[in-house]
């Protein structure tokens, strides 16, 4: 599948007005193996199609969801398999799946509903430099 006239290259959904997940696609940017990984802020246009295609639930969606092979990934499932993408030493924390999914989502969830409280807001979605325009989906 191509997602929405791209090649059929992953994708990470984020929160585009969200602190935390703003400063989390810079970490990413710099830290990223290669450049394989496409951005898009789910209010975006591109966002609200890909939730429409996996059917989705914008209401439901906490921060960042991975679009990966044509599989979401979402919660802390995302954030482990974001670390496939990343350099050593944070390509490491793929090790962290051993720990239960049941006690990861707990801290992920907690961590994403205060994630404005702890991190702030924006008024609206990031805009990437023009040299990055092209990883990010809109």
């Amino acid at each position: 599948m191509k997602h929405l006239g791209q090649e059929c290259q992953p994708v990470l959904l984020f929160d585009g007005v969200c602190n935390l997940c703003n400063s989390s696609v810079q970490f990413i940017l710099k830290h990223e193996k290669n450049q394989n990984l496409k951005f898009a802020a789910i209010q975006s246009e591109a966002g609200e199609k890909l939730l429409t295609h996996f059917r989705l639930d914008p209401n439901q969606t906490n921060s960042v969801i991975l679009i990966s092979d044509n599989h979401v990934y979402t919660a802390s499932d995302a954030v482990l398999e974001l670390s496939y993408y990343l350099k050593f030493p944070y390509s490491s924390g793929k090790i962290l799946m051993v720990v239960p999914k049941t006690i990861r989502d707990f801290f992920y969830k907690k961590v994403a509903h205060n994630r404005y409280k702890w991190f702030g807001k924006r008024e609206s979605c990031m805009i990437p430099t023009p040299q990055l325009r092209k990883r990010f989906l809109e």
